[in-house]
């Protein structure tokens, strides 16, 4: 799974440009085009909400709105950080919008949802990280839609004290926040965060929470070694998560990362097989597996998981 290094910094930090290699077949999608897909839209925009789906230029796009499934972005579209595999534009944010939570509600409630993700760019520049903001988008979904189950993917809340508890005080069904890459790449890849700090506040959510299911996610494509992904795995299980997604990179612009290599399928499932025997209570593995792909079906699953271990 190894490959040869490559310059790969994004703009902002004065890095090269990495021309987009063509992608093999398994990765192409069909363009969105369905009639519920532009329903999903027109409620997206009627409420002036940001989706994780567009901001990052998802792949899934087209079958998850086809099917009226979004992930909100809340806290607007401009994040504190510039990670090298990011296509949310980087800045200044506005302050947080007051009105966006009960926004959030209404629009997950029109789209029918019964599990929802709610996600959010890094907001480095507010004292609390942006958790009230999160804890309060919770509250008010679950006041619109008391059966809704509610999936927070955070930011690292890196040196924001108390941030993490207040958004499971909310009660969260689901913590996830993804550690994206290998140890080694972070300082190319994601260098605003800290690798082990992440690690810490899976942990911390699983031992604060203990009802609470914990998820987090890595992209495979960079240049990591397979002995590397296998470390992460370990010490994900270490740190009680349930949930691991690992997709393939996509370089969103010839301006940010460049993908290293193109895994195909197979080794998706040999990584998966892997994870499952490491002890995950579930796994989700393909070229386009994203953090919030199938959501509300692994929800199911991992529901049954816990009641068959109980059991």
């Amino acid at each position: 799974m190894s490959a040869p290094a490559t310059s790969t910094k994004v703009a902002a930090e004065g890095g090269t440009v990495s021309p987009r290699p063509a992608k093999p077949a398994w990765i192409r999608v069909r363009a969105p085009g369905s009639a519920a897909h532009a329903e999903t839209a027109r409620i997206v925009r009627q409420h002036g909400l940001h989706t994780v789906c567009e901001e990052a230029g998802c792949p899934n796009i087209g079958e998850c709105w086809a099917k009226r499934h979004a992930t909100f972005m809340i806290m607007g579209d401009t994040c504190t950080r510039a990670c090298a595999f990011c296509n949310v534009r980087t800045g200044m944010p506005r302050p947080l919008d007051p009105g966006e939570p009960a926004r959030v509600a209404q629009a997950a409630k029109e789209l029918g949802l019964t599990h929802i993700v709610v996600t959010s760019v890094d907001r480095d520049d507010l004292a609390d990280g942006g958790s009230a903001h999160f804890a309060r988008v919770i509250d008010a979904l679950r006041a619109s839609s008391p059966s809704t189950t509610v999936e927070v993917l955070t930011p690292d809340f890196l040196r924001k004290a108390g941030a993490l508890e207040t958004v499971l005080a909310a009660r969260p069904d689901v913590f996830n926040h993804n550690l994206e890459t290998v140890p080694r790449l972070y300082l190319s890849i994601r260098p605003g965060a800290r690798y082990f700090h992440s690690l810490r506040l899976l942990q911390r959510a699983k031992e604060i929470d203990g009802r609470l299911f914990t998820k987090s996610g890595i992209m495979v494509g960079l240049g990591e070694a397979r002995e590397e992904v296998m470390q992460v795995m370990d010490d994900m299980r270490s740190a009680g998560v349930d949930f691991l997604t690992i997709g393939q990179y996509l370089q969103p612009s010839p301006r940010h990362a460049a993908v290293q290599r193109f895994v195909p399928p197979a080794e998706f499932e040999a990584l998966r097989q892997i994870a499952v025997a490491k002890g995950f209570a579930l796994v989700a593995a393909s070229p386009l597996t994203r953090s919030s792909y199938h959501a509300g079906d692994d929800f199911a699953k991992l529901q049954a998981a816990r009641s068959a271990t109980q059991a």
